[in-house]
């Protein structure tokens, strides 16, 4: 099976979504790097994206995402140094994982810059993060869904 087909036999499902994939990320730190070049990917393969620069004016942010998350087939998580210091992300990985748990929503996971065990235990920036977040009634689900997702094997951009 060539890369095209495998592509293909992921996207393709009995249920009609509006996205294949969604991109989650903190723009500060892949946006005009990484983040980027992988949209412009995947699109040149005919692969139809959503990222957060394609928010309508006007659309509520979270409620827009959460909806555009459910009706994406996939979702490719972006960890970097700086993922977890956003809200932003760490709702919208709570709701992808949600959707893995639920709809069988198929997540991949790159590790930008970053040790996978320092997502996975919290540790470092990610320590740093959850110690300004930590009066948030939302902190011990972030943590758990950050367990969780970083038990799935990834990319690591740090073992080329």
């Amino acid at each position: 099976m060539n890369k095209q087909q495998r592509t293909s036999s992921i996207i393709s499902s009995s249920k009609r979504y509006e996205y294949d994939v969604f991109l989650s990320f903190r723009g500060e730190d892949t946006r005009k790097n990484f983040t980027s070049y992988l949209d412009k990917a995947l699109n040149k393969e005919k692969i139809k994206t959503f990222i957060d620069d394609r928010l309508e004016k006007g659309d509520e942010i979270s409620t827009t995402l959460i909806k555009v998350i459910e009706n994406s087939r996939i979702s490719i998580v972006i960890f970097s140094k700086n993922y977890a210091s956003s809200k932003w992300c760490l709702n919208e990985l709570s709701k992808i994982m949600e959707c893995k748990r639920v709809q069988k929503h198929i997540v991949m996971l790159v590790f930008y810059d970053i040790d996978p065990s320092h997502v996975r235990n919290q540790t470092e920036s990610y320590k740093d993060a959850f110690g300004r977040h930590k009066e948030d009634p939302r902190c011990n689900q972030w943590k758990n869904d950050l367990t969780e997702a970083a038990n799935i094997a990834g990319w690591d951009s740090q073992n080329r």
